[in-house]
């Protein structure tokens, strides 16, 4: 049981450890560039080399270069996480692909691609560090990556969309079996998020009739995204446990 300790006002997070999968781009450097302003120690996973270069630039990281569909890729994380820093507290679950593709004509490949990266990836990282919580008493937080397409669809989203639903549910369930042992575990679902990777996708007239759809009529910054899972990772949300934060400019309440 994780008892209460009283509301953190800083929302600190001075010498935790966090693991970022999709670490090295994206919602994943972006959270791991706010999460070392809070103090975090960080492990970079990432299939990138660059990850190495990366966390190079922060006081306090390393990076374990792997493919996070690899079976045996979070005990390897783990082990480097601990022998570098002594225990985890935090995993922050960010790398995924999408496949665009209409229900009727995607391909075995990419459907298959899609949820074992976005989604079995996912569940065995997360159930990998939930195990080592629990054998070692570490009342922890794990951050999945939901989205949007979790809980509306989107048009050539189908594979996409069902593995945001799956990690959704997943979360769920997690934090229903592990909150005796002090293990917090949450889902974020961003909207259109204005990484190297969204301007590719959504810059031009295309994303503008999207926005324009919007209350918020603008998409989400890496950097907003970020904060939202440095916060449900603090004390300040102590009591928030399988919940699907929604950050999404109001798109999904309409």
């Amino acid at each position: 049981m994780l008892a209460y300790e009283g509301v953190d006002t800083e929302y600190s997070l001075e010498g935790k450890t966090a693991i970022i999968t999709g670490g090295a781009a994206g919602i994943g450097y972006a959270t791991a560039e706010f999460l070392a302003k809070k103090g975090v120690n960080l492990i970079l996973a990432d299939l990138s080399p660059k990850a190495v270069e990366l966390a190079a630039g922060f006081e306090n990281a390393i990076a374990v270069v792997g493919n996070v569909c690899d079976r045996t890729y979070p005990a390897q994380v783990i082990e480097a996480g601990v022998e570098k820093f002594g225990k985890i507290d935090i995993l922050v679950n960010c790398a995924g692909i999408v496949a665009l593709e209409n229900a009727e004509t995607i391909s075995e490949g990419d459907w298959n691609r899609t949820i074992d990266i976005n989604l079995s990836a996912c569940f065995f990282m997360a159930q990998a560090v939930g195990k080592y919580m629990i054998d070692n008493k570490v009342n922890g937080s794990i951050v999945n990556m939901a989205s949007q397409a979790g809980v509306i669809a989107l048009d050539k989203h189908v594979a996409y969309c069902a593995a945001k639903g799956g990690i959704i549910a997943m979360t769920k369930v997690m934090a229903k079996e592990w909150g005796k042992y002090g293990i917090r575990v949450n889902a974020v679902s961003p909207t259109v998020v204005l990484t190297a990777l969204g301007h590719k996708a959504w810059d031009g007239p295309v994303g503008d009739a999207f926005k324009a759809t919007m209350p918020s009529e603008r998409f989400a910054e890496p950097e907003e995204i970020a904060a939202v899972i440095a916060f449900l990772c603090s004390k300040g949300a102590g009591m928030i446990t399988g919940h699907n934060l929604l950050v999404d400019g109001g798109f999904t309440i309409q």
